[in-house]
């Protein structure tokens, strides 16, 4: 037995549990388990052992009630090393089992946090049920491992705090009794495990971190003076928990009692009556919409705030923030990049808009804007000079006019010439003419006809709400139910995406694809009319554990069929050969037979006869869904198709969405 520490297996409340404890110190605290949801029927015939077969088991009137589920040689030994973790070894030394990869509600310097694709295995704290109750509770804390890794802090599947991105990293969190108690955060990323570890700086120092039911993360040290634990640090302070509080591209004040946009320059909140009101959920968005086409736009440094939340991100583990800044640039989804390790050899890039920021960090992040707004910084800057400043702008000033004279003549001839002529390698709009027009073989609707029909957009009307604009559902004079597609002002799409939508549908007819029934354009209204799907979208039924009720496996078969018949259409059997790049859930509609229907057009392109690939520098689509080659590099191809059909069939057999955080307890499989 190493150093002081005395194992004891003994009953922490009579028929509820068992575990195992240190006895190094006079408080007993729970440090690891292994089932702490069966029961033990009689705690004063209690044995822990090794058996016959080499395995480490615990006993009860000599009938196993537990083991440690590993079997090997009978040449084993038990060792509770003085870190606390119990192993069992072999001759050789070399660990077949221990009590660290089956941690409780506590953290202990050594352990690791995350997953192990190897064994299959997630590391993870859960709390207890309650104070007196150590069966696994409704608080869970673990690494996120989606994109680069962090921590989160869960009450069920809901987010309630999130720490990191992190990478060695030192925090010091005070002074104990003269002794300053400092972390050292590790992470290890390859091939075989994503995880974190910490230890102390000064190793004469106890510490544990622990989650508790309350949904709180709380570091302890212990003091022999006062001969128990003493709390350090407790997180998140707000009961209501802290994640995202402020919404996209918000900043939570230090107390996180208050939000502001990120830039109040060149962000507003993106519903200023809630926002006035405190009701900041629905974060801020850019003053000026982003155009990527005109590849003008650049990034502008935030400094001293946290990182925004990693999960969908890409990251590499060896690139310089010059060539970061490059990869995001070229790519017209990443919103945002950073280097989260002080020796500036990680790149992290955003493709989403960016979540739970938090002032008084210690990093930088650089978002992406439009060119005017970059333009407005450096006027700012310029600005915070000081007098000698002036007197060489006073100087200079003729020479920067003429410059800027001449760029501006260039840079509207480059426009002009952008407009008439597309770049070599840059996809064609579908059936991309000088008679555009004329290929928008859809029944025109008037204004008022649509506005009638969805009583003035009322929004109890109102579907839902996508990428393009809010959707209504309409009847016609005649007693025809519709979907209307509004553009809005505030949308990601624009022009282009909706005379894509109109050309293509006109173009294509089949019983896998939505009609649509004609269009209209009025002064600044662009609205789209479609059959209306009684059902509405494939996600509201497989992510809903009610609706999911519904789509017995004969259903869901016959989903997954018609999509594949509506995908082989595209691709082969219409007139265009089509590619959709953004096939999702959401975009899958359903008729009065829930018979699949794809939907939303705005993104697709259409081939050539002998075109099999082609490059983009506009990535679009949804993260998740997106090929590997067509996210990072713009390559895309029939076969992205086929990579977002794959991952929607799988959401459609598990029910659970390509993206979250998973528990797995034994085991991973396909749908874990």
């Amino acid at each position: 037995m190493e150093g002081a520490a005395i194992l004891l297996f003994c009953l922490l409340f009579v028929n509820k549990s068992y575990a195992a404890e240190l006895d190094t110190i006079s408080d007993s605290s729970f440090l690891t388990d292994g089932d702490t949801e069966q029961p033990v029927p009689d705690a004063s015939q209690l044995e822990l052992k090794i058996a016959d077969q080499g395995i480490l088991g615990l006993f009860s009137n000599s009938s196993m009630i537990w083991s440690c589920n590993t079997t090997t040689s009978r040449n084993v030994t038990a060792k509770l090393r003085d870190d606390g973790n119990l192993v069992l070894i072999d001759q050789q030394e070399r660990v077949l089992w221990q009590s660290f990869d089956y941690p409780s509600d506590t953290f202990l310097p050594g352990m690791k946090l995350g997953r192990d694709y190897v064994r299959r295995k997630e590391w993870y704290l859960s709390s207890w049920k309650s104070n007196d109750d150590p069966a696994p509770g409704n608080s869970t804390m673990g690494a996120s491992t989606l994109g680069y890794p962090e921590f989160k802090l869960r009450q069920g599947a809901s987010v309630k705090y999130r720490a990191g991105p992190w990478h060695n990293k030192l925090f010091p969190w005070g002074s104990i009794f003269n002794k300053s108690l400092t972390f050292r955060v590790n992470i290890t990323i390859n091939e075989s495990e994503v995880s974190f570890a910490y230890d102390n700086e000064d190793s004469s120092i106890l510490s544990r971190v622990t989650v508790n039911s309350s949904v709180h993360i709380n570091i302890w040290a212990w003091v022999d003076n006062a001969r128990g634990w003493i709390p350090v640090l407790s997180v998140p302070s707000n009961p209501r928990g802290t994640y995202n509080m402020c919404g996209a591209y918000g900043n939570s004040s230090m107390d996180e009692q208050s939000c502001n946009c990120l830039d109040e320059k060149r962000f507003v909140p993106k519903n200023k009556n809630g926002w006035d009101r405190g009701d900041w959920s629905g974060g801020c968005i850019r003053r000026t919409p982003l155009e990527c086409e005109n590849g003008l736009e650049g990034f502008i440094k935030y400094s001293h705030v946290t990182l925004p939340d990693t999960g969908s991100t890409w990251f590499n583990m060896s690139m310089t923030l010059e060539e970061c800044h490059t990869k995001c640039l070229q790519n017209c989804s990443c919103m945002a990049y950073a280097n989260p390790d002080d020796s500036r050899s990680i790149c992290v890039l955003w493709f989403s808009d960016l979540l739970d920021i938090q002032a008084l960090g210690d990093s930088d992040v650089f978002v992406r804007m439009a060119s005017s707004e970059l333009d407005s910084q450096a006027i700012s800057e310029k600005k915070q000079g000081g007098s000698n400043i002036k007197i060489i702008l006073l100087v200079t000033i003729p020479g920067v006019l003429l410059i800027g004279v001449i760029v501006s003549t260039w840079l509207c001839y480059a426009r002009r010439k952008r407009n008439h002529t597309k770049p070599a390698g840059e996809e064609k709009i579908l059936n991309a003419s000088r008679s555009q027009e004329e290929d928008m073989e859809q029944p025109l609707f008037s204004f008022s006809t649509i506005a009638n029909a969805t009583t003035n957009f009322s929004p109890d009307n109102k579907l839902g709400e996508g990428g393009f604009g809010p959707v209504y559902k309409g009847m016609l004079e005649e007693g025809h139910e519709i979907a209307v597609k509004r553009l809005s002002n505030n949308s990601s799409q624009g022009h282009n995406e909706f005379k894509n939508e109109v050309i293509c549908n006109s173009k294509l007819q089949h019983r896998n694809l939505v009609k649509i029934l004609g269009c209209c354009i009025e002064g600044d209204e662009k609205l789209l009319v479609y059959e209306y799907m009684p059902n509405k979208s494939l996600d509201l039924f497989i992510f809903d554990k009610t609706q999911s009720a519904l789509l017995d496996w004969t259903k869901r078969f016959n989903i997954i069929k018609g999509i594949a018949r509506g995908l082989v259409y595209l691709h082969q059997d219409s007139r265009l050969r089509i590619i959709h790049r953004d096939l999702k859930a959401s975009n899958i509609l359903l008729d009065l037979d829930m018979n699949p229907k794809i939907s939303d057009f705005g993104l697709a392109r259409s081939f050539g006869g002998n075109e099999t690939q082609a490059n983009t520098e506009r990535v679009v689509g949804t993260y998740g869904y997106m090929s590997p080659e067509y996210a990072l590099d713009g390559v895309f191809s029939l076969k992205s198709d086929v990579f977002s059909f794959g991952v929607l069939v799988l959401e459609i057999v598990s029910g659970k969405r390509n993206r979250g955080f998973v528990q797995s307890e034994k085991e991973t499989n396909l749908i874990a």
